[in-house]
């Protein structure tokens, strides 16, 4: 007995740790998986029109809106909506490439930041003027479910947002690799001159990328609304990460955006678990900080969109 109880102790406490460190892996993944979603059409952008847009996050947040005034309007499940803010989102985009970006798209880096900054601020504030500072959000039948994997637990409402993440983001690879739109948007951003030499409309080609982009964030606020209240600065905080997985990733580079999003929200979730509650984005800057100690392009260091 005296021998058995220490082994025991040793195996109990062992095997709570190891469902501890479990479900934290997996929480960081699930939340990971939205950032890699929201990054990766940041990351289409700068492949494709070479412009860091700083209103992302905004974006997302405008998607978000987009679903719960579906949802409020027609009763429609969450995922439903998503036939109505991306649709929106992407006309969003396409606007916004039409009327601002297009005029800044050769402009030095600085006043591209001074506009985009400046599109942020109007977005943010212009939401709350017409939506206040109210918190909202999209109440439905399978919001508060979870999935039960012995004693690890998964919110079925994140669980379906990584799916949709991760769906969205196969099909983007499967766009620009197999699709001749998706060729032609790799040769312009890889030599805008003799694109247009061979027959390729570029200024048509940006406003589809920035549409999809937008598509993108639209369908990144569809799934974080139904886990997260809807408000007019919910979108900052995704924003942020976006930033951050993007030069985590390698700018400009689809696929390094895709993993550096899973990284991300893995240390975030280690640093909210391990260090507090709060601590989340503080782990999250010091991963970055150490990468770009190590390696100051990121990780997978290739610029376009690839």
């Amino acid at each position: 007995m005296g021998n058995t109880l220490p082994i025991y102790i040793e195996e109990l406490i062992g095997g709570e740790m190891m469902d501890l460190l479990m479900q934290v892996l997996i929480n960081g993944l699930l939340i990971g998986g939205i950032y890699a979603l929201i990054s990766i059409g940041l990351t289409l952008l700068f492949g494709v029109v070479d412009i860091v847009n700083f209103a992302h996050g905004e974006f997302v947040m405008m998607g978000m809106y987009a679903s719960y005034w579906t949802w409020v309007l027609s009763g429609m499940d969450p995922l439903l909506t998503l036939f109505i803010s991306v649709p929106t989102m992407f006309l969003v985009g396409m606007i916004i490439q039409k009327y601002l970006f297009s005029h800044i798209m050769k402009a030095p880096p600085l006043t591209q930041i001074f506009l985009t900054v400046g599109l942020q601020l109007v977005l943010q504030n212009g939401a709350l003027m017409v939506f206040g500072s109210t918190t909202r959000s999209i109440n439905f039948i399978w919001r508060e479910k979870i999935i039960k994997l012995g004693e690890l637990v998964v919110p079925l409402n994140m669980l379906v947002g990584f799916v949709l993440s991760i769906l969205l983001a196969a099909l983007l690879f499967l766009f620009l690799s197999k699709t001749d739109l998706g060729k032609a948007m790799k040769a312009a951003k890889l030599d805008r001159e003799t694109a247009m030499l061979m027959g390729i409309n570029t200024n048509r080609i940006f406003l589809i990328a920035a549409g999809i982009t937008a598509a993108l964030t639209g369908a990144a606020g569809t799934a974080i609304g139904t886990f997260q209240y809807v408000q007019p600065l919910a979108g900052a905080h995704f924003g942020l990460m976006a930033y951050i997985v993007v030069i985590l990733g390698g700018l400009g580079n689809l696929k390094g955006a895709l993993i550096g999003g899973l990284i991300l929200g893995v240390a975030e979730s280690f640093g909210i678990q391990y260090i507090s509650a709060n601590s989340g984005l503080l782990a999250a800057f010091i991963l970055f900080l150490i990468v770009l100690m190590i390696k100051p392009s990121g990780l997978f260091s290739s610029k376009g969109a690839t």
